[in-house]
């Protein structure tokens, strides 16, 4: 049941995918079409599942699900990511690669490997200033407070030179 963001409870599960390029403004309206036909029909163990979703910056998709409503199953999660495999081949992206780092210098996102993000840190190129993407926060408040926030406020401190 696809149920429009603001509606979602700030204790929603939530999964982040980042593209390693931006889309175009095409392809969003085609993912977008893609995602609210995949959440009108997801479900657990046949039951409806309470989803939202958003796309941030033509190149993060976020899915939300109202575990309050109905809980997540694994069968329900495999075939979220299913959706996230057909993406990335459909649209020839990498969605699912979790050692990429995304960070932005002023108006760009950037997305890195691991190891050149840590290089960048230590170069002193990403500073605890620099604003970076916490693709591991959880639930919906946990996106809007700590998703998009400065590197001393994420995991990503642990590469900052001190």
């Amino acid at each position: 049941m696809l149920v429009d963001y603001n509606l979602m409870p700030n204790t929603s599960k939530t999964w982040i995918y980042q593209s390693n390029k931006e889309l175009t403004d095409i392809e969003v309206e085609q993912v977008k079409t893609k995602i609210e036909n995949f959440i009108k029909q997801w479900k657990r163990h046949g039951d409806d599942l309470k989803a939202s979703y958003q796309i941030k910056y033509n190149q993060f998709i976020v899915l939300f699900v109202d575990e309050s409503y109905n809980n997540v199953s694994g069968c329900s999660i495999d075939s979220s990511v299913n959706l996230i495999k057909q993406l990335e081949k459909e649209f020839s992206v990498d969605l699912t690669n979790k050692l990429n780092i995304s960070f932005k210098d002023t108006t760009n996102i950037n997305i890195v490997s691991l190891s050149d993000f840590q290089k960048y840190a230590k170069e002193e190129k990403i500073t605890s200033n620099t604003i970076v993407f916490n693709n591991l926060v959880t639930t919906k408040a946990d996106f809007e407070e700590n998703w998009e926030v400065t590197a001393d406020k994420s995991w990503h401190k642990r590469f900052l030179v001190q």
